[in-house]
């Protein structure tokens, strides 16, 4: 959770930037790490930013920076050969474009992924009107119908419905997000910003969605639904009651996550639906410390390429 007794020491623009970061970049996500087992290391020179430690093939040591504000790349690359890491490749995954990581030598890795940033700001009349006419619709339908609607602090309980759903999803669907025990661990590092809610037929739970908070933002994070939630547009309801209620909280945004109109239209629409508006991130690239500005010539080449 993040330290108010720390924070309030800190100069106000220092604060602020702590409290309005992506996810893996926040003081949440580190400790949710640290609660795991591992060693996050935080850059306190770049602001404490977050980076991932791990060992590829169990021996081959990587440093992960995720969804940071790169403004000055150059900067972070010199620190990191400070801090010990002079040989370490660098996997880095920068918030927005950052063409100056290809001047560096930094050689790109995967095409920059789009995510939905949904506003909170305003009032309730005003995050209703930003909603696309058939979202609202649905969420009108949802409203008159028998759907209740709960929330709680998430339960610590690997067998959870939704965190086993989310895991069949993924095997089903071949791709990898979180593990449970990283789901876990945020919620018990960070109590009370784990938030569920739930919306019951009856006795039946037929929806449900996990969303996280950290300092002034939140974070969707996993979300099912059955047939019956399906039918009675339950995602709808469960979604506007979490923006209602994360305003009422002072959370600034929402990060729906990324946005994939090619493999997941209908949840990328979902997510443009709620009024959110499409961000760009900036890639993913390597940077190896040995070689440096070697690789600059290619990668430029290689940029080139990614964007045509």
């Amino acid at each position: 959770m993040f330290d108010l007794s720390s924070a309030a020491h800190m100069p106000h623009d220092l604060l602020a930037d702590a409290r309005d970061r992506a996810l893996p970049q926040s003081q949440e996500f580190a400790a949710a790490l640290r609660f795991t087992g591992l060693s996050p290391l935080q850059l306190e020179r770049m602001q404490d930013m977050v980076v991932l430690r791990r060992k590829f093939f169990g021996r081959i040591p990587v440093a992960m920076i995720n969804r940071a504000r790169m403004d000055k790349p150059e900067r972070l690359l010199e620190i990191l050969q400070e801090e010990g890491m002079p040989r370490t490749p660098v996997l880095l995954s920068p918030e927005q474009p950052s063409p100056e990581l290809a001047r560096l030598g930094a050689l790109p890795l995967m095409t920059p992924a789009s995510v939905a940033m949904l506003d909170l700001s305003g009032n309730t009349d005003t995050r209703r009107a930003r909603l696309q006419q058939k979202w609202r619709n649905r969420l009108n339908m949802a409203e008159q119908g028998d759907l209740r609607i709960t929330r709680q602090n998430m339960p610590v309980d690997a067998g959870h419905w939704l965190l086993q759903a989310d895991a069949s999803l993924q095997k089903a669907r071949g791709y990898r997000s979180w593990p449970i025990g990283l789901t876990l661990a945020y919620a018990k590092a960070n109590p009370g910003q784990a938030k569920l809610f739930q919306a019951f037929q009856g006795k039946d739970i037929v929806a449900g969605i996990l969303v996280f908070t950290h300092g002034d933002r939140a974070t969707y994070h996993i979300a099912h639904s059955t047939d019956a939630g399906k039918a009675c547009n339950a995602h709808n309801l469960l979604m506007w009651s979490a923006m209602e209620w994360l305003a009422a909280k002072g959370m600034h945004s929402l990060d729906l996550g990324v946005v994939n109109t090619e493999d997941a239209e209908g949840l990328a629409r979902f997510k443009l639906g709620t009024g959110a508006r499409v961000k760009a991130l900036g890639g993913t690239w390597i940077y190896w410390p040995p070689l440096g500005r070697k690789l600059a010539p290619l990668a430029a080449i290689d940029l080139r390429l990614m964007r045509a």
